[in-house]
């Protein structure tokens, strides 16, 4: 079903269905790699680049991409600027990093970690999901990687950490850093798109669509790791503690072990809620706690961001 495009650059982006990309790559040292990946984000404005989180010492960057979204006559998702602009950046990727080289304090699967996909302004979750599949399918089919899919872009909607978790992404293989490729090069598990075979210089890629998630990390003053995984279970929803948090404790410098965590619904258990509980289990631990800090901003800020940029 073809899509008139012409006069895409003309909408009134006040009036748009916006989608949310978050793009998160196994690198934040190689600053020839960063840059590359950034010349390829601003190719195209209307698929414009709004944020940038990136930690040395996770050796990992986020990217926040805005993008509209076209349905086709009978209603269907059917285009949108971002499909193209992070293929182009992922290609950049590829073509730089190399994951066999790549070592960091935070868990990560391949050069191209994960993509995730979020509704915005006027458009639907299944928006959000269709531009998910269609990115999964380039990657899976133009580099050759394999690709597994979570939440609404996924037929029975597999949880993202269930999937991490089945592929051994929690586990550090040197001490407490994730170094190299350290899985098996031949899946059990089938992905859903791309081979089953992995090349250990790029990993794989996990992309998927979901309502809107914030990511809250929480500095706890130790090396003591054991004590700050004691802390992450028991906030954790997994661990009988706050629901819908997720929490993992990672090494974060010379004397900080970070409390990172998913907040999956901010508006039933924000983060005030999760500071004040790891404050209190920290205390017991005899630790002190820094205050968190948020990843990204808002999505009003994002959105205002995009519509600046147009």
């Amino acid at each position: 079903m073809e899509v008139n495009q012409g006069s895409k650059a003309k909408m009134n982006m006040k009036d748009a269905m916006l989608i949310c990309g978050k793009l998160y790559i196994s690198e934040s040292r190689n600053r020839s790699a960063i840059e590359a990946i950034e010349r390829a984000a601003r190719l195209d404005p209307e698929a414009a680049m709004v944020n940038k989180f990136e930690d040395r010492a996770y050796n990992r960057v986020r990217y926040t991409l805005v993008s509209y979204v076209i349905r086709d006559s009978i209603n269907c998702t059917a285009y949108s600027p971002m499909r193209v602009t992070l293929r182009t950046m992922v290609e950049a990727a590829y073509a730089t990093i190399n994951l066999e080289m790549h070592s960091g304090a935070h868990p990560r699967l391949g050069v191209v970690d994960h993509i995730c996909f979020h509704p915005l302004a006027r458009a639907s979750l299944e928006d959000a999901a269709q531009i998910a599949k269609l990115v999964a399918s380039d990657i899976g089919n133009d580099f050759q990687v394999p690709v597994f899919l979570y939440e609404a872009a996924h037929p029975r909607g597999r949880a993202l950490d269930s999937i991490r978790r089945e592929l051994g992404y929690f586990r550090p293989n040197m001490g407490n850093q994730w170094a190299g490729w350290g899985l098996p090069e031949i899946l059990t598990d089938e992905p859903d798109e791309g081979p089953a075979r992995v090349s250990r210089e790029r990993g794989i890629t996990i992309i998927g669509a979901s309502p809107w998630v914030e990511n809250y990390n929480v500095p706890v003053r130790t090396t003591n790791v054991p004590a700050a995984r004691r802390i992450a279970r028991a906030i954790s929803a997994r661990g009988g503690g706050l629901p819908t948090v997720q929490a993992l404790a990672l090494v974060h410098g010379d004397d900080t072990t970070e409390i990172a965590c998913i907040l999956l619904d901010a508006n039933r258990v924000g983060c005030d809620k999760v500071q004040n509980q790891i404050e209190l289990i920290a205390a017991q631990e005899g630790l002190e706690v820094e205050k968190g800090y948020f990843t990204d901003i808002s999505q009003d800020m994002i959105v205002d961001r995009y519509i600046q940029s147009n």
